[in-house]
């Protein structure tokens, strides 16, 4: 009788048990469709934003194109009412874009994860207090605190993105203080700090681990809001000055031409979208996969 053959019922031999058994599969790992596509949709900003480092058609203060040429050769999508060319203000406006957003969500995250751990190893009227300062400074605008550092400064994007990181900084730290609220009051911290573990290792063994899929959720959404209020102040004329071409100062400029050349208001229009669109559908992919409980299952 060969290995393979199984034996009769009931004649007290056993079937044979040498033969491999394969392991199961394991499941495959869905991924994201918001997160792939606001991956594809920023990443064309940001290869724009790389390429303009390094070469754009025309001079940012070139303005030898003619006043509200129409989309063709030599220039792509056009000109303003100045004569400069739309295609080069349109890739150094992303530039700026992606510069605003980052500098702030910086500022915001090292001042925002400090002040929340702070506050969540605070004590009670420590912890009331912070709590109250960041609630004020949340109420506040962030287009007067805008002002505030213009009128302290100059206007520049330095300036722009020093507002928007500072407002920020209140949102980040207030999510913070909450999450390592509730990460303080589990068990295995507890058990942490009977077996000896010290404070700092606490926090870098357990509580960052533990609150930061949540804080890139929050962080990616404020990049979005932070392109925006870039864009704001600039059509406020409190961003970059010229000739830096920044999407809101290009608004700003062409509304007055939208029915002429509405090239100069569609296309930083479009790509502000874009951008932000984009960065939004990055923060709910990245939710649908560092949360386990929200993965759809198909």
């Amino acid at each position: 009788m060969s290995e393979t053959e199984a034996t009769a019922p009931g004649s007290g031999a056993q079937t044979d048990t040498t033969m491999p058994v394969r392991p199961p599969r394991a499941p495959r790992t869905r991924r994201s469709p918001a997160l792939v596509s606001g991956c594809v949709l920023v990443g064309l900003i940001v290869a724009v934003a790389l390429v303009s480092l390094f070469w754009v058609p025309y001079a940012p203060e070139d303005t030898s194109g003619g006043r509200l040429a129409p989309p063709g050769l030599p220039h792509l999508l056009g000109t303003d009412k100045l004569g400069r060319d739309l295609l080069t203000q349109l890739m150094t406006g992303a530039r700026i874009a992606l510069e605003a957003g980052l500098g702030a969500v910086a500022i915001g995250t090292v001042l925002g994860v400090c002040a929340g751990l702070a506050a969540g190893f605070a004590t009670r009227w420590l912890d009331d207090t912070l709590s109250t300062l960041l609630d004020v400074l949340i109420a506040f605008p962030t287009l007067l605190l805008a002002m505030l550092m213009v009128a302290a400064r100059s206007a520049s994007l330095s300036s722009a993105i020093l507002a928007i990181g500072l407002a920020m900084t209140a949102v980040v730290a207030r999510l913070t203080r909450v999450l390592v609220k509730r990460v303080l009051a589990q068990d295995y911290i507890t058990a942490a700090r009977t077996s000896g573990t010290s404070w700092p290792r606490v926090i870098t063994g357990h509580v960052i681990p533990n609150i930061w899929p949540t804080l890139v959720v929050s962080l990616a959404q404020q990049f979005g809001l932070a392109v925006m209020a870039e864009a704001s102040l600039s059509f406020l004329g409190l961003g970059a000055p010229p000739p830096n071409a920044s999407w809101g100062r290009m608004l700003q400029e062409a509304q007055a031409t939208v029915f002429t050349a509405p090239t100069g208001v569609i296309a930083p229009g479009v790509l502000l979208v874009v951008l932000v669109v984009g960065v939004n559908l990055i923060a709910d992919g990245l939710r649908d996969t560092l949360d386990p409980t929200r993965r759809r299952t198909r």
